[in-house]
């Protein structure tokens, strides 16, 4: 089966050069090399720069783009993949600092790209991995969402599921769903600018969830995002999130939409008997997100 030709690798990265390190060596790794490695620095204080400068010398793929300041994830991968396109590259390879990928895991969103559109007729807006934590077990912040038909061409347990969003850790995207749905939205920072932008990408046709295709996220703790487990010390990332959303269900469901969510937190919140005192900063990023219009930059 033929493979994708001029894949960019885009990695988001912020003081962490150790893991930074680990997700290098994995590159170098893969049975297909991308042929550019996109490493955006989001002005990383840990002597992030010297490392990649250093590795640039040892792997010639690596280009460094270090940003002016911490845009968050959403900016960088904005910057990123601008500057990906720009270049020419003719497929994306989105992911994060901390996820480390099996050798075969670009080869697999390949072929399962080119396979299914071979075998259906119909491009995938995206393909991505199946993201386990450190102890294998699924992680569930990673979880891809899918398609309301994703059965429909699956035949064993390996073959790809139709899903119409994912995160940003390990996602093959073409140039063409590139060209028609712009970029990621950079003012998100940080939280829902994966499954925002995967969305609009499945406008066009759902994405592949591909589970041969594996990759390690090195987080701390396999947590997925429910308002029911807000916690002090994660207020700060869940505020951006809801802020997104909100912004997100208004922007493609109106009030109605809006509503909904903002119910559906509610309830999250209340069945876990959230403190008050958290739960009053996500409302208010709820009413903040219901006004929040961000631009979509296109290519």
């Amino acid at each position: 089966m033929s493979v994708l030709t001029g894949t960019a690798a885009i990695i988001v990265t912020f003081n962490r050069a150790a893991k930074l390190t680990k997700v290098l060596d994995a590159l170098d790794r893969q049975v297909v090399r991308p042929e550019v490695i996109w490493v955006v620095d989001n002005a990383s204080t840990d002597g992030t720069g010297d490392l990649v400068l250093a590795r640039a010398r040892q792997m010639p793929a690596i280009r460094y783009l270090r940003l002016p300041g911490n845009l968050g994830g959403a900016g960088g991968f904005h910057a990123g993949l601008k500057a990906a396109y720009a270049q020419g590259a003719n497929y994306f390879w989105l992911s994060d600092d901390d996820a480390y990928p099996e050798p075969d895991a670009l080869r697999v969103l390949q072929e399962e790209m080119t396979g299914f559109q071979a075998r259906h007729g119909w491009r995938p807006a995206f393909a991505c991995s199946r993201v386990e934590w450190t102890d294998g077990s699924l992680c569930e912040m990673n979880t891809p969402r899918p398609a309301w038909d994703w059965p429909r061409f699956l035949c064993d347990g390996s073959a790809p599921v139709l899903v119409e969003s994912c995160s940003f850790v390990s996602v093959l995207i073409p140039r063409w769903a590139v060209k028609e749905h712009g970029l990621p939205i950079a003012d998100y920072f940080i939280w829902f600018d994966d499954v925002e932008y995967t969305s609009r990408l499945s406008r066009s046709y759902p994405g592949i969830f591909c589970p041969r295709s594996r990759v390690v996220h090195d987080i701390a703790s396999n947590r997925g995002v429910h308002f029911g487990q807000l916690r002090e010390s994660d207020l700060w990332k869940y505020r951006y999130g809801t802020r997104n959303e909100a912004s997100f269900r208004r922007r493609e469901g109106g009030i109605a939409g809006l509503a909904g969510y903002a119910f559906r937190v509610h309830r999250q919140m209340k069945d876990a008997d959230v403190p008050w005192r958290l739960r009053r900063r996500i409302y208010a990023s709820i009413l903040r997100g219901a006004g929040f219009r961000p631009g979509i930059e296109r290519v």
